[in-house]
């Protein structure tokens, strides 16, 4: 039918393809139809259109907050850098408080950096952790090279024990279990990865003991435990990393660690600890009750099951505080395994433990 066949009132509306009905007339529901489709399309053009606006807008932001976040992390570290670099010149009595100052300057970076983690691209969250570490293990060897080395000796409750005697086993074959404890500063163990020994301290080859550092031994130093068995070692305060290796059989419970905790070649152990980021190798039938404000990482592991941080003593909150962890991020479910690849299935190497089973004293 053509169109000028069709009788229409003056301004109406017709769609290609609409018939006309009886003596020309356009079919009247259908008329009605015409403005409402429109008026739906438009609406859809603009909700999409806001979307759009927004997602920009988004971008943006998140731009813009890197941008602060890099500038400002620069400024910041390079203030730091002339801090330690002018460190020597500084008069011999006010030294020990000029690096404490420098070690609050690293830490409240610390925190920046933590508070901005949400909307940091990963390779520049990489490179200021980096960063961060750097800073941190100058300040150890400064601290090492400027402040003379207290000597150290261990102390315990039974007269004449120290870290290299054995005690006397129980009936039944067991050790006995003495709490040890360092009474100056930390006793020296072989770095990791580090040609700076003063930047380290922790245990090393010990059986069947209770092994205790306190904050003012720890704060903000790198601690490594290593070779020990069926011992139970409570760490104090807030150190910068804590590194965990060949350990059996053992319970680890530690204060809030500024950045890393690394643990290789462990089985059968417990661990207690908040840290920024946990790396786990090469472990196995353990057990980790974690605050972590990034994400855990195992690799070459099996059986390690996870539990939200529940071990506490006098003086954790002021822990946090030091070490610039958020209290309120807990990320202890995120666990990435290297080894497993499959993205539609749970990885078998690592699971959380049920609600029923998990620890809820620590003496």
């Amino acid at each position: 039918m053509r169109l000028k066949d069709c009788k229409m009132e003056p301004h109406s509306v017709i769609e290609v393809g609409e018939t006309c009905q009886g003596n020309g007339g356009v079919e009247p529901g259908r008329m009605a139809r015409i403005p409402e489709r429109l008026q739906k399309r438009d609406q859809e053009r603009q909700e999409e259109l806001e979307r759009r606006k927004e997602a920009k807008g988004s971008k943006e932001v998140t731009e813009e907050k890197s941008d602060f976040f890099t500038s400002t992390f620069s400024k910041q570290k390079a203030d730091i850098e002339d801090m330690l670099a002018s460190g020597g010149e500084a008069v011999p009595g006010s030294l020990a408080g000029r690096l404490e100052d420098i070690s609050a300057r690293i830490q409240q970076l610390q925190k920046f950096l933590n508070d901005s983690m949400v909307f940091l691209p990963q390779y520049e969250l990489r490179q200021a952790q980096s960063a961060l570490q750097k800073l941190q293990s100058d300040l150890a060897e400064k601290r090492g090279e400027l402040l003379p080395k207290k000597k150290f000796a261990f102390r315990s409750r039974n007269v004449g024990a120290n870290i290299k005697e054995t005690p006397e086993p129980r009936k039944g074959g067991k050790q006995a279990s003495t709490p040890i404890e360092l009474t100056d500063a930390c006793a020296t163990a072989p770095p990791v990865n580090s040609d700076d020994v003063s930047a380290q301290c922790g245990f090393s080859n010990v059986n069947s003991q209770v092994l205790i550092k306190r904050a003012e031994e720890i704060s903000q130093r790198d601690v490594l435990l290593t070779h020990l068995s069926s011992c139970t070692v409570k760490l104090f305060g807030a150190p910068s990393t804590l590194h965990i290796k060949h350990v059996r059989d053992s319970t680890i419970l530690c204060g809030p660690v500024s950045s890393s905790v690394f643990i290789d070649h462990c089985s059968g152990c417990t661990f207690a600890f908040p840290c920024q980021q946990l790396r786990t190798h090469n472990t196995t039938d353990s057990q980790a009750y974690l605050h972590v404000t990034s994400r855990a990482i195992v690799e070459d592991c099996s059986g390690v099951r996870f539990a939200p941080f529940s071990w506490s003593y006098p003086g954790l909150e002021e822990d946090f505080q030091v070490s610039g962890l958020d209290r309120e991020r807990n990320n202890w479910t995120q666990v990435d395994d290297f080894n497993w690849l499959v993205s539609d299935a749970p990885s078998p190497n690592w699971s959380v433990i049920p609600e029923e089973e998990r620890k809820t004293t620590w003496d």
